[in-house]
């Protein structure tokens, strides 16, 4: 097996392993640890934007929302509504006014009816 063969294949099982600890209905520590240490192992092998906003969620729900927000804050993807519905999340009861502007700034990157609706109820929540 080549190099490449035994990278996908830790891709594949890394997929797999993460789709597994989701189907835990606990919320955890050790669920959202494992899923983190998974994320972080798939981002070594290769990066990809939304691999990693995914890392930063589960580092939220492993290590709490301040480390998140900073790791987040990092990852600087302002054109991506993915990035700033995360943002938002993670402000949430924290910072109103941040979690507010990050959802406004969703709402008008998002690209399907589902997603702004979706956002426009959150919103209308917030206020």
């Amino acid at each position: 097996m080549t190099s490449k063969e035994n990278a996908l294949n830790w891709f594949e099982i890394s997929v797999a392993a993460i789709a597994y600890w989701h189907t835990h209905k606990s919320n955890t520590s050790e669920k959202w640890e494992n899923i983190l240490q998974l994320y972080n192992k798939l981002l070594q092998m290769e990066y990809s934007p939304i691999a990693a906003l995914n890392r930063t969620y589960a580092l939220a729900k492993a290590n709490g929302r301040e480390e998140a927000i900073k790791e987040a804050e990092k990852l600087n993807l302002n054109d991506n509504h993915l990035y700033h519905s995360l943002l938002a999340n993670l402000y949430e009861g924290k910072n109103k006014d941040k979690s507010l502007q990050h959802l406004q700034t969703t709402l008008s990157l998002a690209k399907t009816v589902t997603d702004k609706i979706l956002t426009k109820k959150k919103i209308e929540e917030l206020i």
